[in-house]
């Protein structure tokens, strides 16, 4: 049988998983992805779409007011996803190709880490839906 022969179906059977390629739009209607505000994006210097993936979300840019309370500290959203965007655009000034490491300190969302950790993101230029520059910013094991 040649691959063109081998029909999805039959590929579940074989007990392949199917894997079907998702858009940049789609995986952030569905919550993989998240985007920030064009209004911040561009203040922090992005002239291009800019989405986080929903793990480097969950890790850098997440806070509620609970957080606050847990860790006795206070932090915020915007705060946290500004320090994300801002040394991510300088990441990529600096960055001789179309992936830059970024490093940053932020406080975990651990329930009882007061003093911020180094950690380390990927941010990656790459083509949108409809082939325009767009920034991905990513965990190093998302890569």
């Amino acid at each position: 049988m040649t691959d063109a022969e081998y029909t999805p179906e039959q590929a579940l059977a074989d007990g392949f998983f199917v894997v079907q390629p998702m858009t940049r739009n789609q995986a952030v209607q569905h919550g993989l992805w998240v985007e920030p505000s064009q209004s911040l994006s561009r203040e922090a210097g992005f002239r291009v779409p800019v989405a986080l993936t929903r793990a480097a979300w969950e890790d850098c840019v997440a806070w509620s007011d609970t957080d606050d309370q847990k860790q006795n500290t206070v932090q915020d959203e915007t705060g946290r996803l500004w320090d994300v965007l801002i040394m991510s655009r300088l990441a990529i000034a600096r960055s001789r190709s179309t992936r830059a490491h970024v490093t940053l300190h932020r406080v975990p969302r651990d329930g009882r880490s007061q003093e911020p950790q180094l950690v380390c993101l990927i941010a990656d230029l790459g083509l949108g839906d409809k082939g325009e520059p767009v920034v991905t910013i990513m965990l190093p094991t998302e890569d």
